[in-house]
């Protein structure tokens, strides 16, 4: 008899399967996000996780694009992407039927994206995400929506204020930081690109590739005071959005110069979500406003602002703080009909169908098991309640529902069965 043939090498690295109990609990959080996000109006939407590769390109990091992403050529010979974000996609969407919608748009959408980085804690080749943004209001309120919001998602999966800190910056300031130290378009570029990768790198690494662009570091024009008049007034305009938002009970969020955020499309303010724990020391999240992506695809600028959720960091965070979501019991079979004999599965299949029309969740014996090896199937499965179905119950017209977790069991008709099992689901 040959080997069997271990399934770990047909496995690629960095993605996940989902087994039932995982993807109850990956729906349980997302689910989460989708109530708080509809109670503030938001509508979600989804698009094919294909993409022509031109959609990224000069539209997103060159980073992500040279380096991150999975590109190929078809059967057409096309160029194309698995998206490894949501944030150009939309704009693509937007411009194509920007007469036709009815702006301010508050969508998100929650599906996979994909990048080729190395595998490590917070961080795989496929995730989930949840992209939330705000499109067609100007920096303002909007903007104070968006944080607002990211607190409040955070505050309904059960973290305080001391669980998460908000950290933010504006995109202008920093423009602002490296005129004033001379650096040309390129280097700004250039720059900020390495102050975005700056935490992840030794000190001495980022001193020298700072000298390969500027001799000043233009952060030095926002934390030391040497501020040009620019500098000075993209600070006071930051520090009075801070000011206003912990007046609004967002008292978690400070001023962070140091964050750029990866992509070169954001135009305004920025912000990621840190937590305060040593276990994660990743950003969990973060976003800000890209007011000229959708002109890209032609026409007139619109304003948009926007964050992502990643599934892996922020379960990694839950887990952390002990914020775990339960998935929801629901999801589960109410009762298990059990048959005492094979002839009887027909019926049985009957009568869990008229069950199922009164809104019951049955699962049925398919196997030719006792009964007491069904009773002990039912429990493994977590399965509440057993009712046997056979010759016996059609002629009483009753049947013993036996609740598993106390042994307690009741003689019910059974037109009384669905309307007992939809009273327990309460």
């Amino acid at each position: 008899m040959a080997e069997p043939v271990s399934s770990e090498p047909y496995k690629y690295k960095g993605v996940r399967d989902f087994y039932p109990d995982d993807f109850a609990r990956q729906e349980a959080m997302f689910a989460r996000i989708r109530e708080t996000l509809s109670a503030y109006g938001y509508e979600e939407y989804d698009a094919s996780p294909l993409e022509r590769a031109e959609l990224y390109e000069s539209k997103t990091s060159e980073e992500i694009v040279n380096e991150q992403t999975y590109t190929f050529v078809d059967r057409g010979e096309r160029r194309v992407t698995l998206r490894p974000e949501m944030t150009p996609t939309l704009a693509r969407m937007v411009a194509a039927k920007r007469r036709e919608l009815v702006f301010p748009l508050r969508w998100f959408s929650i599906g996979n994206r994909f990048r080729y980085e190395r595998p490590q804690r917070g961080r795989l080749r496929e995730f989930y995400q949840a992209d939330i943004d705000m499109v067609g209001l100007p920096e303002g309120e909007a903007d104070l929506e968006i944080i607002a919001l990211a607190a409040r998602i955070m505050r309904d999966f059960g973290a305080t204020e001391k669980d998460f800190v908000i950290r933010t910056n504006t995109r202008t300031l920093l423009d602002a930081a490296c005129e004033a130290a001379g650096l040309s378009r390129e280097e700004s570029r250039r720059y900020l690109r390495l102050l975005d990768k700056k935490s992840k790198m030794p000190p001495e690494d980022f001193a020298e590739a700072l000298a390969s662009i500027t001799a000043k570091d233009p952060l030095s024009f926002i934390e030391n005071g040497q501020s040009s008049q620019e500098v000075s007034s993209e600070k006071r305009a930051l520090e009075e959005r801070i000011d206003t938002l912990r007046s609004r009970g967002i008292r978690n969020i400070v001023f962070d110069p140091s964050i750029t955020r990866g992509f070169d499309y954001y135009t305004g303010m920025i912000f990621e979500v840190f937590d305060t724990s040593a276990e994660n020391t990743r950003a969990l999240f973060g976003g800000g406003r890209y007011d000229r992506l959708l002109a890209l695809f032609g026409g007139e600028p619109i304003p948009a602002v926007g964050f992502a959720i990643g599934d892996v960091p922020l379960a990694d965070f839950l887990k952390t703080h002990g914020l775990v979501q339960t998935p929801s019991a629901k999801r589960k079979a109410q009762v298990y009909l059990g048959t005492p004999s094979a002839r009887g599965i027909p019926s049985a299949q009957s009568f869990a169908d008229a069950l199922r029309d009164e809104g019951v969740r049955v699962f049925v014996n398919l196997t030719d098991r006792t009964l007491g090896e069904q009773i002990r199937d039912a429990v493994r499965r977590d399965i509440p309640h057993f009712v046997a179905y056979g010759e016996d119950e059609i002629t009483r017209g009753t049947v013993r529902m036996k609740t598993l977790a106390t042994g307690e069991e009741s003689e019910l008709s059974l037109s009384d069965l669905a309307k007992r099992l939809r009273t327990d689901d309460r």
